[in-house]
């Protein structure tokens, strides 16, 4: 059976920027069996660095998105974020499926997805900052922009809504990793 109460979890990680979503995700999802990780496409420069995705240009985006090619698509900090049909259809399967995605996204992303859960990172400030000013992506200005949107937390009726779980990533990766495990290992029966 494939229809929608058959599918696996589909599980939204997001989380500030620098907050090591990415760094997660590469740590567990090896270990995790049957986990597709989906690849975003992103209007970043493939030099740019950060998560393997597929770069585009802002055009090659729009017309990605003219096309219906698309499940969700957001913006963030000058860039275009899409997530392709074809990456969701593994949960169809049984696979669970987890995206980096966005909290400003999440309200879309449940509408479409009700077996949705999420896996919001979270870390201290100085944390925060430290990473980003590590990665080099980001000017002074650009890495105040992001931490002040950091500080804000998920909107209440959006935790009330969503089955919303809470990773503390300012410590040893390695802690934050296996709860992330935890939470991404298929139900047993």
């Amino acid at each position: 059976m494939t229809g929608p109460e058959h599918t696996a979890p589909v599980f939204a990680l997001v989380g500030p920027s620098g907050v090591g979503k990415d760094s997660l995700l590469a740590e567990v999802a090896p270990r995790v069996p049957g986990l597709h990780v989906v690849q975003r496409v992103i209007t970043r420069a493939p030099e740019a660095g950060g998560e393997p995705c597929l770069a585009v240009t802002q055009e090659e985006f729009a017309q990605m998105l003219e096309a219906g090619d698309f499940a969700l698509h957001w913006g963030a900090h000058d860039l275009r974020y899409g997530i392709r049909w074809s990456e969701l259809a593994p949960r169809v399967a049984g696979c669970p499926v987890v995206f980096n995605g966005s909290r400003g996204a999440l309200e879309q992303a449940a509408q479409l997805l009700p077996e949705l859960e999420v896996l919001h990172v979270t870390a201290c400030p100085d944390v925060l900052a430290a990473r980003l000013a590590a990665r080099g992506r980001e000017s002074n200005a650009q890495i105040e922009a992001r931490l002040a949107r950091a500080a804000l937390p998920l909107p209440p009726e959006l935790q009330q809504a969503l089955k919303v779980h809470e990773i503390d990533n300012s410590g040893p990766l390695e802690i934050a990793a296996a709860r992330l495990e935890a939470l991404l290992q298929p139900v047993r029966a």
